[in-house]
């Protein structure tokens, strides 16, 4: 399949009318635009000044953002130019208060420092740092006044709430004919000083003029406009394909935000609180491969001129990357990753299924390709999405484990949506991302740059662990941990002291049938199961039952057998849901009857246990409950400190043991009447 991700160098992801927007619309208007009339002498925002280029139309789209961006082009210029030639101290003075609001004031600096490099690379991933810390702080101030933030940054910046903290209120005659609020602003304005020329009845009613979070729409929350967020963060646009002088507009518009918020919270007597950054949840289980030393990155730095799957345009991306690896800056370079993977995987989607208009951006009608249907099982006509096969289950279990279960890290999502903390940023996660790139990257060279590279033994070895890779993140994976996790705790039991007196306090045989039966059921369960261990394990205990103290092993082995997880039907997960809900039950019995002996076995020693709480401790102690795995709710009731139902506990045991033992009965009697019927037929 390597041959047909072979073609044309590409120019652009960019469509034509996209491009136009980006790369051209804003250089139409070739005015100067002084920089006074823009920001004030000690760094006050003048906001008319930029909500003055905003354009609306008589449509229900309302803003016309076509036009927008062109009258707005002078003005981001001029930001540009003032912003690239203002001293680092004076910056600080003016604009580092302006930007505490964010909670990330010390991004800021480097951001002003890439504006003034004029490397594109660094000013593309400063733009995405800004709009992902703009939304997450844009977030917070939503819960100032209101309670479920939305979750897409258009929804956010279109939401009333931004609109009281950031606009102003206007009152407006609401039955206007032809009339929308913002297409004749100065006519409402008009109509609120001028009594005379309301139409006569009408009631009037207030209004938040948002004309800043339509500035913001402009440049990040709609795809009818600039859209820089999405091009970006989707991997679309090139290096020298997203002009700086945006990048220098939104750090202005972020500053002119602040001051806007100072005095709203002033006035409210409001503080702004910042929600914290989230951890990144299973990182740890997800290191499969070792640091990437030098030797690797040395040829990963050749491998990335020669492979396919980087698009040539986007080389400079990757390049940085790898420099940001190498200084410890280990966000940029996942960010970058994982940007130019889904410019990759996208190009290599459009050709395996044929699609090849799907590698641009798409239209503001229409939705663009992105991870969520590059990873697919099936296209959007109902196709079988032909990627997945050809990067085989481990490549895909991995992205699936990176970027989409709700159990592990979301990546991209929570990069892009400014969740985590960015100088705290695992190493290891950036590592592994290299590294399985790195693997990618060499599946779209040739055949003779392959056979060199394999030469090298720390090359082998990440091809291999790749190849080899499960998922650690799908639920089934999760309920093999937790199982194991269980088996652990009640593990643990055997362990806990008696004290010396309980050695000789005498104990009644109560419940003893009940348990005798429990333990007969539990053996022949545990028989069942190892027939259905791997081979290897199975063998050595053929001549009799497998003794209690290699049960574990047996436990350990069925959680090791292969299961495939990858686009797992919906009736499945719903089973695994419910038994995981089911372990954490049993899970949590352990830890409550370790805590429950560890209590009495205090309160003995302290003398404070009456005689049949001694008689009660002691069969908890003694029994087979050791053994148990499949608890459920009524028995974790059954077994907290001030319950002490230890008779309950058996019963509803031996119920489920009889219960789990009639399913295997009935399904090897459902095996053995399928196999008569086959040979009948035979």
């Amino acid at each position: 399949m390597r041959e047909i991700l072979i073609g044309e160098p590409i120019a652009t992801c960019l469509s034509p009318s996209v491009y136009d927007m980006i790369c051209k619309l804003g250089f139409e208007v070739r005015e100067n635009c002084d920089i006074s009339s823009i920001v004030t002498q000690n760094g006050e925002v003048c906001w008319k000044k930029i909500t003055d280029c905003m354009v609306y139309t008589e449509s229900a789209q309302g803003l016309d953002h076509r036009e927008s961006v062109r009258l707005l082009g002078p003005v981001c210029q001029a930001v540009h130019l003032y912003l690239s030639s203002l001293p680092k101290g004076e910056f600080e003075v003016q604009y580092a208060p302006a930007l505490q609001w964010t909670g990330v004031p010390e991004l800021f600096p480097e951001i002003l420092d890439a504006l003034r490099s004029l490397e594109s690379p660094s000013i593309s991933l400063s733009l995405m740092k800004l709009t992902s810390c703009l939304e997450r702080a844009l977030g917070d101030v939503y819960l100032l006044i209101g309670k479920d933030c939305p979750f897409l940054l258009r929804d956010l910046l279109a939401s009333e709430e931004l609109a009281q903290v950031f606009g102003q209120p206007v009152t407006l005659l609401p039955k206007l004919p032809c009339f929308q609020p913002k297409t004749h602003l100065s006519l409402v304005l008009l109509l609120c000083f001028d009594e005379s020329l309301w139409c006569g009845g009408l009631r009037c009613e207030s209004f938040w003029c948002d004309e800043q979070m339509d500035v913001l729409k402009v440049f990040v929350g709609s795809p009818r406009g600039l859209n820089l967020r999405n091009v970006l963060w989707h991997g679309f646009a090139a290096p020298q394909e997203v002009p700086p002088k945006y990048c220098s507009m939104m750090l202005l518009l972020t500053a002119g935000l602040g001051q806007l918020l100072k005095g709203f919270l002033q006035q409210a007597n409001l503080t702004l609180a910042h929600r914290p950054f989230v951890t990144l949840a299973s990182v740890e289980d997800l290191i499969v491969f070792p640091d990437v030393t030098s030797e690797v990155l040395s040829v990963l730095e050749e491998v990335m001129k020669k492979s396919t799957f980087i698009l040539k345009i986007m080389l400079p991306y990757w390049e940085v990357a790898l420099t940001k690896l190498k200084s410890h800056r280990f966000a940029d370079c996942a960010i970058l990753l994982l940007v130019q993977l889904e410019t990759g995987l996208r190009k290599a989607f459009a050709e395996v299924n044929e699609c090849p208009k799907r590698l641009l951006t798409a239209e503001s009608t229409a939705l663009y390709t992105t991870f969520d249907e590059i990873l697919a099982k099936h296209l959007n006509d109902g196709k079988i999405n032909q990627l997945p096969l050809f990067l085989g289950e481990p490549a895909m279990e991995f992205l699936w484990d990176f970027l989409n279960h709700q159990e592990g890290p979301r990546l991209r999502d929570r990069l892009s949506h400014g969740e985590v903390s960015l100088p705290e940023f695992p190493k290891e996660a950036a590592g592994q991302l290299l590294a399985f790139s790195f693997v990618l990257l060499l599946r779209f060279i040739d055949g003779d740059l392959l056979a060199a590279c394999k030469e090298k033994a720390a090359v082998r070895s990440l091809i291999n662990l790749a190849a080899t890779y499960v998922s650690r993140c799908h639920p089934a994976s999760q309920l093999k941990k937790q199982v194991l996790s269980c088996e652990g705790s009640i593990g643990a039991w055997p362990l806990l002291p008696l004290p010396e007196e309980a050695e000789r306090e005498p104990v009644r045989p109560e419940g003893g049938s009940e348990t005798d039966a429990c333990s007969s059921l539990i053996t022949e369960i545990v028989a069942e199961l190892c027939c259905r261990a791997p081979e290897t394990h199975r063998a050595a205990h053929l001549s009799g039952p497998l003794p209690p103290e290699q049960w574990p092993r047996l436990l350990h082995a069925l959680c090791s057998t292969p299961v495939r997880t990858l686009f797992c039907p919906r009736a499945v997960l719903e089973v695994l849901a419910v038994l995981r809900r089911v372990t954490a039950h049993c899970r949590l019995v352990g830890v409550q009857v370790a805590a429950c002996v560890e209590l009495r076995r205090r309160q003995w020693e302290d003398r404070s246990l009456r005689s049949r709480q001694r008689r009660n401790y002691l069969r908890l102690a003694r029994r087979f409950l050791k053994c148990v795995l499949q608890y459920a709710e009524n028995v974790a009731a059954c077994t907290r400190q001030d319950r002490n139902k230890w008779d309950d506990a058996v019963r509803l045991t031996h119920a489920a043991l009889l219960k789990i033992w009639t399913f295997i009965e009935k399904k090897q009697m459902l095996m053995h009447l399928a196999e008569k019927s086959t040979s009948k037929v035979v």
